[in-house]
Order: structure tokens, then C-alpha cells, then sequence
């Protein structure tokens, strides 16, 4: 895929939505700038890439799907990549994951639009303790090795191979703080040696 041609899906997702690109940054909660034709090439002459988090940013925003957001990019790059799709439970399940929380023995794969990032995958929610934002059968697009900061959504595997989608809280040296959305469930605090891995969700499917 060209980088040209992403950003014309884009362009194309704001047209189809009665806006500039500027006024779908703006929907997105980003800076009015961020899919200006201006920011798509950098000082130095290289290509600028829009980020997943900027996109499905964007997808929100518009309430479009990422099959609706692949269908644009098809229309000029062939249809983006399949990518692994796994269930929670299966994600704890010794061996299914690498060092580095990619699934390395899905036999699903679901369409999303080829971002530049190469390592994601689609995970689907199992219980209740993200509701309402995340519920049970909603598919998260989920980034391992992606930067996470206090705030973000994230999946986290435990050394004893428990899953979990939660936000993260507040972290020390001694204490990872991880939050639910549903005041059913009470916050979990963990030590960081006792988690395996931990991965930033880029885009949910609701």
C-alpha cells in the first residue's frame, strides 16, 4: 500500500461524512492540523504516516467500522490485511502468545486497514468489568509494544496467564494500578514483575 493512498482514504472518509480533513481531526478530538496535507510530509522530505490511535480516532468519531474505513483503502490499495483474531480466554492460554503479547496460533483473521504499524491484532472481550465502553463480544484492536501512559485502555496477561481488559492507572516501581469501567468490579493492583505483558487497545469495534 501507497502512502498516498491512505491518505486519500482519509480524505475520502471525511468527504463521505460532510467534512474537511481538518473537521474530521477536529471530530476526533485531535489537533485541526493532524490530517492536513501539510503534516503528510515531514521536513525532511519523508513520508508522515497517520498513527492507528489517530485513525480509529477518526473511525469513532465518524461511527464508522473498520471494515466500512478497509473498504476505502481497498478501493485504492487492494483491501488492507487480515489480521489474528483470538477470544480473551484463548489468550490465556499457555504457549498461544510470544514474549511480546503477539498471538503466534490464531486460525481467525478479521479485515483492517494496513496503518504502517505491523503488529497488531484483534482481540475479542469476554465479562463485563469495561461496561458499558467495552462489552462482552466487542472486538479491540490491540498493539503490542505500543507506548501506554496513565489513562489508556490496555490488555494485560499476568504471569499466571489471566487476562484482562482494563485502564491503567497510576504506576511505581512497586504497583501497576489497573481500573475497571464498571463499578461492579474493584480496581486491581498488581506488582510489575507478576505481568507478563501488557498491550495498548488502538480501536474498538462498537
Amino acid at each position: 500500500m501507497q502512502h498516498a493512498e491512505l491518505w486519500s482514504a482519509i480524505d475520502a472518509l471525511a468527504a463521505r461524512h460532510g467534512m474537511s480533513a481538518s473537521g474530521l481531526a477536529r471530530a476526533a478530538g485531535l489537533d485541526a492540523t493532524t490530517f492536513n496535507k501539510s503534516k503528510r510530509i515531514g521536513p525532511d522530505g519523508r513520508p508522515r504516516w497517520p498513527s492507528t490511535e489517530s485513525v480509529s480516532r477518526a473511525l469513532a468519531a465518524t461511527g464508522a467500522g473498520f471494515e466500512e474505513f478497509a473498504a476505502l483503502v481497498a478501493g485504492r490499495s487492494g483491501g488492507g490485511r487480515s489480521i489474528p483474531i483470538v477470544g480473551q480466554a484463548r489468550a490465556g492460554a499457555d504457549g498461544f502468545f510470544d514474549d511480546a503479547g503477539f498471538p503466534v496460533g490464531a486460525d481467525e483473521t478479521v479485515r483492517f486497514p494496513d496503518l504502517g504499524d505491523s503488529r497488531v491484532y484483534a482481540l475479542e472481550i469476554s465479562g463485563d468489568s469495561m461496561e458499558p465502553l467495552f462489552r462482552a463480544g466487542d472486538v479491540v484492536i490491540v498493539q503490542p509494544g505500543a507506548a501506554v501512559r496513565k489513562g489508556d485502555r490496555v490488555i494485560v496477561r499476568t504471569r499466571t496467564g489471566e487476562v484482562m481488559a482494563k485502564q491503567l492507572g497510576r504506576r511505581t516501581d512497586s504497583n501497576v494500578e489497573l481500573h475497571s469501567l464498571n463499578p461492579a468490579h474493584a480496581a486491581r493492583t498488581l506488582h510489575p514483575r507478576d505481568i507478563d505483558w501488557m498491550a495498548r487497545i488502538v480501536w474498538a469495534s462498537q
